[in-house]
């Protein structure tokens, strides 16, 4: 890349992103969870995955555009849901309190021709320094298997492993990773 390039740039994710994100989100959970799942893992994570609207609606999501294109999204949340998208069980939108609970960081993805960019980065950043503007002192994320190295890369630590049972019931591995901000 030359100085003359646009790099990375950073904004808020809007409305008319989503039919842009849910492509890019279907893009990266079937390419990118290759290398850490069975095919039917793969399947089975798209049930437990995707866009969830709500960080959309509270100004919480953001997009990482390379060259005026969307290389990747992520957000963080105020709201008790882990993970999952709009489809997905289990969903709480009870606000967290920042003097006790720990901000989630959410819905973390990058198109796989943007990878090894720096995306994922920027985006756990933006999301950390968002949320502790808002007073909150800790982050807590589920993480799929193709997210740990970089999470762990970024300072966040295990917490637990656990699994997502889907209705085929395949349990879909993650790790609840946390960090102090």
């Amino acid at each position: 890349m030359n100085s003359s390039e646009p790099a990375l740039t950073l904004r808020l994710a809007h409305a008319d992103d989503m039919p842009v994100l849910s492509a890019l989100m279907d893009r990266a959970i079937g390419e990118l969870l290759q290398d850490f799942l069975p095919p039917e893992g793969v399947k089975a994570s798209f049930e437990i995955m995707g866009l969830d609207t709500q960080l959309i609606a509270d100004g919480t999501y953001f997009v990482v555009e390379d060259a005026g294109e969307i290389a990747g999204c992520g957000g963080w949340s105020r709201r008790a849901t882990l993970f999952g998208g709009d489809h997905s069980a289990g969903r709480d939108a009870a606000l967290l309190d920042p003097k006790v609970d720990a901000a989630r960081v959410r819905a973390m993805y990058t198109h796989p021709d943007h990878t090894r960019k720096g995306v994922g980065r920027m985006v756990l950043d933006a999301c950390e320094a968002a949320a502790r503007a808002e007073g909150f002192a800790r982050v807590e994320m589920a993480a799929t298997m193709g997210g740990v190295p970089l999470y762990r890369a970024c300072g966040y630590h295990d917490i637990e492993p656990f699994e997502a049972v889907t209705s085929t019931g395949y349990r879909v591995p993650l790790v609840r990773m946390g960090k102090g901000l």
